[in-house]
């Protein structure tokens, strides 16, 4: 991994102008990546819309003797994720990694959540990583290689309190992940999933309740998004060649490998199943493996490492 681990391959990042996604950028055309920095500029919400961020990033690649191109559109739209891939072909004469990094936030406690807010943020991450790996898919098959590296959450693989879209969309997106890299496994090409924790415009929406909940923001802000970058760029490098399907977590300077879901316990009976029969035998035979409403604070208590 020393070195140009990236030499000659062309990476694509997706929300790219600010946070994590810059750092991956910035980190991925350090090891030798040629980059296509994707970011539409909007607010954190999804609104607006500035050349700005993608601008300043490849302008500071191109300033450390790096080489990227910028591009602009939303990933909501799937012609424009063809156009963003198209471009990234168009600058470099090809395409080897897609980082699926784009999001926005709008979040609400479920029974006030509007269906605009909900698919406003639905069609960000999930579409949005739906419609930029499918542009990329097609590239990948005929040179039979390629690499997704997705961003999911802990809200949706744990659950956080107020975030039904966002926590929906990134469950889907590990789900996503996954049946990508049975797809395309034929084609050798390769699809992971990452649960970044990092400060950054999003994070920075969490309000603070109390004393002591302004504290544990204040321990989370040490976690910086470049933290993040290092995985990605092993996971889009060769080394992690093999490595497909999986869904990893990054908080500080801890790495986690997600469990996926899988059956935990089973109950039979031969003459099959009536609601009482549940209710009676089933239940209390299920009930000490059932999964607790845990949030992701409940789960990772301590402060990072």
């Amino acid at each position: 991994m020393a070195g140009k681990a990236l030499d000659g391959k062309v990476a694509l990042v997706t929300g790219a102008g600010r946070g994590i996604g810059r750092e991956i950028a910035l980190a991925m055309a350090a090891r030798g990546a040629a980059v296509a920095v994707n970011d539409a500029g909007g607010s954190v919400d999804g609104r607006g819309a500035d050349r700005a961020p993608a601008s300043e990033v490849v302008a500071e690649i191109d300033a450390a003797g790096g080489r990227a191109v910028a591009d602009y559109g939303s990933v909501a739209d799937f012609a424009a994720a063809e156009c963003m891939v198209a471009n990234a072909v168009d600058a470099f004469g090809r395409v080897d990694i897609v980082v699926n990094n784009a999001g926005i936030v709008r979040d609400a406690i479920f029974h006030k959540m509007t269906e605009e807010d909900w698919d406003a943020v639905v069609d960000v991450h999930l579409k949005g990583t739906f419609n930029v790996s499918r542009a990329a898919a097609s590239r990948f098959r005929e040179q039979e290689s390629g690499c997704f590296v997705h961003m999911t959450s802990t809200s949706g693989l744990v659950g956080n309190l107020g975030q039904a879209g966002y926590g929906a969309a990134k469950l889907g997106i590990a789900g996503l992940s996954r049946i990508i890299a049975i797809d395309m496994e034929r084609f050798g090409v390769r699809s992971n999933a990452i649960a970044p924790f990092a400060w950054s415009r999003i994070t920075d929406t969490i309000p603070a309740s109390d004393a002591a909940q302004a504290d544990r923001i204040e321990k989370l802000k040490r976690m910086a998004p470049s933290k993040i970058a290092p995985l990605a760029v092993y996971l889009a490098s060769d080394a992690a060649r093999g490595v497909t399907g999986q869904i990893f977590g990054c908080r500080r300077n801890e790495i986690y490998l997600f469990s996926q879901p899988r059956p935990v316990r089973v109950v039979h009976r031969s003459e099959g199943w009536t609601p009482e029969t549940i209710a009676e035998h089933a239940m209390p035979a299920l009930r000490p493996d059932l999964c607790p409403l845990h949030r992701a604070p409940d789960v990772f208590s301590w402060d990072p490492v």
